[in-house]
């Protein structure tokens, strides 16, 4: 490193007084594909819709043209998602031929040419009818906060000026849409960029082009300088973009802190569309830490987005892999199975019959209450009609479960099932919310955090008519702590406990519950724990996975998970 910098240190007092630099080499153009996108208007995301077809480019016609199909477009374009559309040639008459007409989308297609239309061509309208689109660029997210990535090691305020000025570039990186309509040229220092192996950078190299979605053209300059400082800022608006270019370039130093950057910014956008690009993102590149990342977050504000209109624009494997984990945070199983139904009945023909065998085996029927058990044997869902048998199958298992003794079937169970583990159920059959009214005068309304409820010993109909006496208390200060018999060293702690004997089921029955901690005004879920000895101390923001955005108006919600041993 330090050959390296004395190589840069001339760099730092190089004056040129007109600078030239030669002109990209010559490279042939790649072809556009076939089905590709792009807006033609002031704004990268806003615009006229023209679709490339047949070695042509050519427009959309406003017939059905909904904000679904403007959906198809903003995403196919790496953009998160769509505002509003735009109908009646609004940005302009395009020209040359108008290649789709009543356009039918379900909005979550991945291209627009997958959609229903006419066909290619086939059309009754003029281009007083072009369709257009605005499309989200991260304006509608509850804050815009940026963290510091710093990896730098000494005179990266010399290198920025040296990246702002320009002096003695030699090195010319052209950065191109797939559309081949936007592109971007900067001119840098061959010296600096071999310092980054991944690059390839030779003496003799003399330029770069690299494809880059148009949304994240806003971006490359903020990274090409991170290549001469080690500094960036990074926000939940510039985080995907930010990894994807760290990814093409293969920086990944940089992908890896975006990646961590990314983890604590993932309660800013209560919209869930960045979550889910950035983790079909993730399977794309690979990043398998940055999946769990987003996953974990998902599964805690389950129910949030099974309530948002991004729900049945979930890919299957996102469906598949969100099932089979027991962190996810519902109402109940029957709850979860109905939402799975509903994202099946929207999809349509895009899911098969495999893949619908395959997600309903992740359903965990013997945790669904018996009375619903009961009650879905008379339904007319769409998984009861293509997969009869196997519903029947899962519904018998779980009235066996609720009828003999875990003894008896546990041998028939495989041991590597979830089948009978509990996810986190909020019903408020299994949990309670403790609202804390003002963290900044802890002294006021203490007898609001203490509540006493009488929970189930277990959802199986064996233990339906036993119950247990759970008390829950949220301490603010170590007086209170200290009043109850408690010890604590920091505040706030919650406690649960019960008093009872736990005779008739200590050796068959134990309890994993959980803390959960939800923004109130957002409805997100930024943080759950267990509880220890039955305490859970609040951790602090630094030692959170994910940071608090609501410091002083959060709930406390409590919620019981007892589980066969």
């Amino acid at each position: 490193m330090r050959r390296i910098m004395y190589l840069l240190l001339p760099l730092l007092f190089l004056h040129v007084s007109a600078q030239h630099w030669t002109p990209f080499d010559h490279r042939p153009k790649q072809p556009t594909q076939e089905g590709s996108m792009r807006l033609v208007g002031d704004l990268p995301s806003s615009g006229r819709v023209e679709i490339y077809h047949d070695g042509q480019w050519g427009t959309v016609c406003d017939d059905g043209w909904e904000v679904a199909e403007a959906q198809v477009v903003c995403r196919q374009m790496g953009f998160p998602g769509a505002i509003s559309v735009t109908p009646g040639g609004q940005y302009g008459e395009g020209s040359g031929p108008i290649w789709v007409d009543d356009m039918n989308c379900k909005g979550s297609e991945s291209s627009l040419s997958d959609c229903s239309f006419k066909g290619w061509g086939v059309t009754d309208c003029t281009h007083k009818e072009d369709a257009g689109v605005i499309c989200e660029a991260g304006k509608n997210i509850t804050s815009n906060r940026q963290f510091s990535v710093d990896n730098s090691l000494g005179l990266s305020d010399d290198l920025g000026l040296l990246f702002d000025s320009g002096d003695g570039c030699d090195f010319s990186i052209k950065v191109r849409d797939l559309s081949e309509e936007a592109e971007l040229a900067f001119c840098l220092h061959r010296l600096i960029l071999m310092i980054y192996p991944e690059l390839n950078i030779t003496n003799e190299s003399r330029n770069l082009t690299v494809d880059v979605s148009q949304a994240c053209h806003p971006h490359v300059s903020a990274f090409l300088r991170y290549l001469y400082t080690r500094r960036i800022d990074v926000s939940i608006t510039s985080a995907q973009c930010l990894h994807q270019l760290s990814f093409i370039f293969g920086v990944k130093t940089l992908m890896e802190d975006v990646g961590r950057v990314f983890t604590s910014l993932l309660p800013e956008d209560n919209t869930f569309r960045t979550q889910l690009s950035m983790y079909e993102y993730g399977v794309r590149t690979g990043d398998l830490v940055l999946q769990e990342n987003v996953l974990q977050y998902l599964s805690w504000n389950c129910e949030f987005l099974i309530s948002s209109p991004l729900w049945s624009t979930i890919s299957f494997h996102m469906m598949d892999a969100l099932l089979q984990r027991s962190d996810l945070i519902v109402e109940d199983e029957a709850f979860l199975l109905e939402a799975l139904e509903r994202w099946i009945q929207d999809k349509g023909d895009e899911i098969s019959s495999e893949q619908q065998a395959s997600l309903l085996n992740h359903i965990r029927f013997l945790l669904i209450p018996v009375d619903k058990l009961y009650e879905m044997q008379f339904s007319s869902s769409v998984l009861h009609q293509n997969h009869e048998k196997l519903y029947l199958t899962g519904l018998l298992r779980g009235f066996q479960f609720n009828a003999l003794p875990f003894s008896k079937i546990r041998n028939k169970m495989d041991n590597m099932s979830n089948d009978y583990l509990p996810r986190i159920y909020t019903a408020d059959e299994w949990s309670l919310v403790i609202n804390v009214t003002s963290f900044k005068h802890p002294y006021l309304e203490q007898s609001n955090r203490i509540q006493n409820i009488y929970f189930p010993v277990h959802p199986s109909g064996l233990y339906r008519g036993q119950r247990v006496l759970w008390k829950a208390r949220v301490f603010l200060t170590v007086q209170e702590c200290s009043n109850y018999q408690v010890s604590c060293n920091s505040v706030p702690v919650a406690r649960l406990f019960t008093e009872d004997n736990q005779n008739s089921y200590a050796n068959t029955i134990r309890f994993s519950n959980r803390l959960i901690l939800t923004c109130k005004n957002q409805n997100n879920v930024f943080h759950v724990q267990d509880f220890k000895n039955t305490l859970a101390v609040i951790q602090t923001n630094s030692s959170m996975g994910l940071s608090n955005p609501c410091p002083d108006d959060y709930s406390f919600r409590f919620v019981v998970r007892p589980e066969y041993i």
